[in-house]
């Protein structure tokens, strides 16, 4: 079959599926892009024949006109997410600057284990010309290319360089998308002559073709001493993360919770393996944790950790977990991550690994004193959490808190919260009711201001019939607000929520609290003295959401907001609401973080800010500790 490189590879990905429990769905559905001179004549041109083949779309690959190329990775991998990694989009991009725009998506699909088909343009294979528009000129290689900067945030590069290069190239790129323990960014760089070149194909590279998703299970004589050690701990937690949901293994640990009654915390990414009002479910753990769960780890003599990385937030920069002799088990696919803080590796699925355990366990259970000592303190966490949600004022303008719990009032489990960074992820974590294993979707792994609109986009183009809410600061939408035209373009009911606290509130606590006082952290004009002290910048961000097409509604009041709220939800059309919150400098958290995090605080300063955040360093790290 003679083809161009890039007509292969449309045909090629419009084959491909994915398979697990019996379930077959399309592993690529759809292409998202950014045309320039190097993609436009050769996947461009491919593209608009598969499309023309197909006017049904039936099979089709379905294209979508992004208008940045960091965004359309975000959008991918929030696709690849709501779709528990078995399905994901691909991203083609021309060569230069939309080439190098896409490392920052790359790295977080890579940091986050989730599957991206990353296609960008490079430059010619054949150099009939040196150097073309936008080729980086390296004096110490004429190999190299701007796309080599995506090596080292990719799972798997490859650089097709011949036509027939693409086959194994295009294979190997299936195996690693669909591999759960090795998935991430995946590159294949496409010199733009090499995409237009044509090759005589053989016909069984355009078969259908199903990639089972693998579900290996830990050892037999792991899991038995990890049942041991689980039986003659007096105090075990476990540690539920991202793995649980991506191996759709709630209810395997639903049924483990509830048989041995043993609690269970959860990461940012596990938040919701277990609803909220599930009894052995205490939160959230970590820096940005429930008093509930982190007590428990302080204390804990096992952890059984189950599909998580183990990241600083969790481990409270290795200060939470406190107790002496305290031990580890952990049950994830990738034997690195099974490996972390010296711990009993059960290197396999959570489904299988959880279901094993819950076999081996059988008649074990907590004493009934271990089980009431944390549900009472599940409840009083309860009552803080309420407190923070409380409004007395309708009045009043609301606080971000406040706002959560507008929100908290008016979801059912069929909503989708998308956040990433600032200072909600913390307060979503430690105060969010999770009602549904997919309803908590911040992305924390990089915690990439800019994720959050073209992220849901990601998560309405996989779940169309639910509602979906990209919560975003006022600092987060200035990075990245152009993926809102998207939204209208295709008519995708986006639910946005624009939260101005006049900068970068998040971080300018950071900075007070290490001694850098806040410096160049608001948004505000130059003061007397030279900081960026003033009065706040003269922004309308609801004026600028209307602008791309958004219908915005506006609140300055708890009431308001709430009505407006309800509004958004209902609305077919995106839509959003725009709200002053109060900031933390006139509104203390009613729950501040429960568990330290490592920023180092400068050693040696002539301001008495810095001195002071040095002697508090100093007396938290002293507790940090080695677990061998």
């Amino acid at each position: 079959m003679r083809l161009t490189t890039a007509q292969a590879l449309v045909r090629f990905l419009s084959a491909q599926y994915s398979e697990r429990d019996g379930a077959r769905q399309r592993l690529i559905p759809a292409v998202w892009g950014v045309f320039g001179h190097g993609n436009v004549a050769g996947i461009g041109q491919a593209l608009a024949e598969h499309t023309a083949e197909r006017p049904g779309g039936a099979g089709a690959l379905r294209f979508h006109q992004g208008r940045n190329e960091q965004a359309m990775v975000h959008a991918a991998t929030g696709f690849a997410r709501q779709r528990r990694r078995l399905a994901t989009h691909a991203v083609t991009t021309s060569i230069g600057p939309g080439a190098t725009n896409l490392v920052t998506g790359a790295a977080l699909a890579t940091v986050n284990r989730l599957p991206v088909l990353l296609l960008p343009g490079d430059t010619f294979a054949t150099r009939p010309a040196d150097p073309v528009l936008q080729q980086l000129e390296a004096p110490y290689a004429g190999d190299v290319t701007v796309n080599d900067c995506l090596r080292p945030v990719s799972r798997h590069f490859d650089r097709v360089t011949r036509p027939e290069a693409l086959i194994p190239a295009a294979l190997t790129a299936m195996r690693v998308l669909t591999d759960p323990a090795a998935t991430g960014a995946v590159t294949l760089a496409l010199p733009q002559d090499v995409q237009a070149e044509a090759y005589d194909w053989p016909e069984e590279f355009f078969a259908e073709r199903t990639w089972h998703i693998r579900r290996p299970a830990p050892d037999t004589a792991s899991l038995a001493e990890a049942a041991a050690l689980l039986r003659e701990a007096r105090r075990p937690l476990v540690v539920a993360g991202g793995g649980v949901k991506y191996a759709g293994a709630e209810a395997a640990l639903d049924a483990f919770a509830r048989a041995t009654g043993i609690p269970v915390a959860a990461t940012q990414a596990g938040k919701g393996a277990l609803p909220h009002d599930h009894p052995q479910d205490v939160g959230a753990i970590g820096h940005t944790g429930t008093a509930t769960a982190d007590d428990l780890a302080r204390t804990a003599d096992l952890v059984l950790a189950v599909g998580t990385r183990l990241t600083d937030f969790t481990t409270a920069s290795h200060t939470l977990f406190a107790a002496d002799g305290v031990r580890f088990a952990h049950l994830n696919l990738d034997p690195a991550d099974a490996h972390k803080l010296a711990a009993h590796a059960l290197v396999g699925d959570a489904r299988e690994g959880l279901t094993a355990l819950t076999g081996l366990l059988e008649g074990h259970r907590l004493p009934a004193a271990r089980l009431a000592a944390y549900t009472t303190a599940k409840a009083d966490w309860e009552t803080r959490v309420d407190a923070a949600y409380s409004a007395p004022d309708p009045g009043a303008r609301p606080t971000q808190t406040q706002l959560l719990g507008a929100l908290d009032a008016l979801v059912t489990d069929e909503d989708v919260l998308v956040n990433a960074a600032g200072s909600l992820p913390g307060d979503l974590h430690r105060l969010w009711r999770a009602r549904s294993a997919d309803q908590y979707h911040v992305e924390y792994g990089y915690s990439c201001m800019g994720y959050e609109i073209p992220g849901a986009l990601g998560v309405l183009l996989a779940a169309p019939d639910r509602p979906v809410w990209a919560l975003v600061g006022d600092g987060t939408y200035l990075m990245n607000p152009t993926e809102l035209v998207t939204a209208v373009q295709e008519s995708l009911p986006l639910k946005l929520v624009i939260i101005d606290n006049h900068g970068y509130a998040s971080i300018g606590g950071l900075s007070r609290a290490v001694g850098g006082e806040g410096f160049g952290t608001a948004y505000r004009m130059p003061g007397p003295g030279g900081l960026l002290d003033g009065e706040p910048l003269p922004l309308d961000l609801a004026a600028n959401a209307a602008s791309l097409g958004v219908r915005m509604l506006r609140a300055d009041t708890v009431a308001e907001l709430r009505e407006a709220l309800a509004e958004v939800r209902e609305a077919t059309a995106p839509t959003g609401v725009y709200v002053r919150t109060e900031t933390p400098d006139t509104v203390s958290s009613p729950t501040p973080a429960q568990a330290w995090w490592d920023v180092p605080v400068a050693r040696t300063a002539h301001r008495e800010e810095a001195a002071r955040a040095r002697q508090e360093y100093d007396r938290n790290v002293a507790a940090r500790r080695r677990h061998l």
